[in-house]
């Protein structure tokens, strides 16, 4: 027991890459057991979430279960894990969305091993960034996160499946430019790449300073964008987007899930771990930079999401629209640092960064299902299928809503958080983004209606093209992710409790 306390967080994050490894030796024709092997394998790191999260004490400040071993010496990183409060929540969205995304891959049927091995390199590949308390380390599992889905995209997505991956490829790497340089920077500086040290460190600094021949202010103000681009790429917010509605469109089912469940949050953690703590001046000055990107991101995103015929584009336009929300948040936080509305809006954008997890992985999986049935996800050509397939139905209609932001579900809990603390702060800005939430629910709503409702296409409804209802394996994909949205929606302070010590003690 004693092990398991001391190398907790290195068992999370090694199993799924061990037991990839494993499948390597695996028969490449058992396609069944291919599937139940990583399936099993990926529910491993998600009980051993579960031990962490019940131990996790959120009370104590810094970071808990911490592991250090000797990396690269030379350049004095080691690899260095730890959680807090933020982290360990996504570590949970990370390993709870891991195994539903390979359950609804079981359909999956095109070179199943190295698709599976993929979602459980992915898996190590997230983690590590949620973990990682040492900024090179950082880094290499920044980029480990990008090789698996580009192969996913590339090998397993839809026509225009080249054109997505390498967009994706060049979105991402390009923007992780600019975050090496800084992290290079830091390392140089202080002869040490350790997170813990370096918030010393660098804050430290006498204002008055000359540092690689410039101001101090000039440095970080370079260092600071640099960062920022990064993420701001990742998350994505506008103008960095255009990567997403591609890779989101050909990405097959189970990747869309875990892009939009996980990916995109290792952009907005980035903000919150590195940027914030590192640069509250700079943060401060261009507060208002960041949430004019936010509110276009939110209202174009709403725009955009409503002007789609593409089922998936819809969805892939409508996590730019959320992810908004979790950046105006951000902002909100580094304008007024330390007050009690920018604690607010903090808590409010780490919940939205677990809820839209949720929802948005739910929302990619529903449209898996139909498309899997229909090989169309063409809103014109659907249309009045509720009879025809009613359970679906429910559980559409259900995911929508929690999607739109309703109370009583997770995703009205976040927003209002956010744009509660964000309005004292940037009332302008909180005022314009609400344009994007009433786009929100016209979008949410036009994307029932053309599935559910109006006349029945009878092209679905007789002979070899009939609708199939939802089966027993893809509902127990989703039912885990309503269990989540009720009970966060009813009660959430189960986890903002342990979000709110970490914001608390971090700003």
């Amino acid at each position: 027991m004693d092990f398991l306390n001391t190398h907790l967080l290195s068992l999370i994050l090694f199993v799924p890459t061990i037991s990839a490894l494993v499948m390597l030796f695996l028969p490449s024709g058992e396609t069944k057991l291919l599937r139940w092997f990583a399936f099993c394998a990926s529910l491993i790191p998600f009980v051993l979430t579960l031990v962490l999260w019940s131990n996790f004490d959120p009370n104590k400040t810094g970071f808990q279960f911490q592991e250090i071993y000797p990396w690269y010496e030379a350049l004095h990183s080691s690899l260095h894990l730890g959680v807090d409060g933020i982290s360990v929540s996504m570590v949970l969205l990370t390993t709870l969305l891991t195994p539903l995304a390979i359950l609804a891959s079981f359909s999956v049927t095109d070179r199943v091993k190295p698709y599976m091995m993929l979602f459980l390199f992915l898996e190590t590949g997230m983690l590590g960034v949620f973990m990682s308390l040492d900024l090179l380390v950082f880094f290499v599992f920044w980029e480990i996160g990008l090789v698996p889905m580009y192969f996913l995209i590339n090998q397993w997505g839809s026509a225009n499946k080249d054109y997505a991956s390498l967009k994706f490829m060049i979105y991402t790497m390009g923007g992780s430019l600019g975050l090496l340089l800084g992290i290079q920077m830091l390392g140089v500086l202080f002869g040490t790449y350790d997170l813990v040290t370096l918030y010393e460190r660098w804050n430290s600094l006498n204002a008055g300073s000359i540092l690689l021949g410039m101001p101090v202010h000039t440095v970080k103000t370079i260092a600071f964008w640099a960062f920022t681009i990064a993420f701001a790429i990742k998350v994505p917010i506008w103008p960095f987007h255009t990567w997403l509605p591609d890779a989101h469109t050909e990405a097959p089912t189970a990747g869309s899930m875990l892009l939009a469940g996980v990916l995109l949050k290792l952009g907005a953690y980035g903000f919150l771990r590195l940027v914030l703590p590192f640069y509250p001046l700079e943060a401060k000055i261009f507060a208002g930079a960041l949430a004019f990107l936010a509110v276009a991101a939110i209202v174009f995103g709403a725009f955009a999401a409503y002007g789609q015929t593409d089922f998936k584009r819809l969805v892939a336009y409508s996590s730019i629209n959320h992810m908004g929300f979790v950046v105006l948040g951000i902002a909100a936080a580094a304008a007024a640092a330390g007050t009690a509305d920018a604690r607010i809006a903090m808590n409010g954008a780490v919940l939205q960064m677990f809820n839209h997890g949720l929802s948005a992985a739910g929302m990619f999986f529903l449209v898996g299902v139909i498309y899997e049935r229909t090989h169309t996800r063409n809103l014109e050509e659907f249309g009045g299928l509720f009879p025809l397939v009613p359970v679906y139905g429910g559980i559409l209609i259900f995911m929508s809503m929690a999607s739109l932001g309703l109370p009583g579900l997770n995703g009205f809990v976040s927003e209002f958080m956010v744009v509660r603390g964000a309005f004292p702060v940037l009332k302008i800005y909180t005022a314009i983004s609400m344009i994007g939430l009433f786009f929100t629910g016209a979008y949410i709503l036009k994307g029932i209606a053309k599935v559910l409702h109006g006349p029945m296409n009878e092209h679905w409804a007789h002979g070899e093209h009939k609708l199939t209802e939802i089966n027993t394996r893809e509902i127990f994909v989703v039912v885990p992710l309503m269990i989540l949205i009720l009970v966060i929606g009813i009660w959430p302070m189960w986890i903002l409790e342990v979000i709110n010590k970490a914001v608390v003690a971090l700003f």
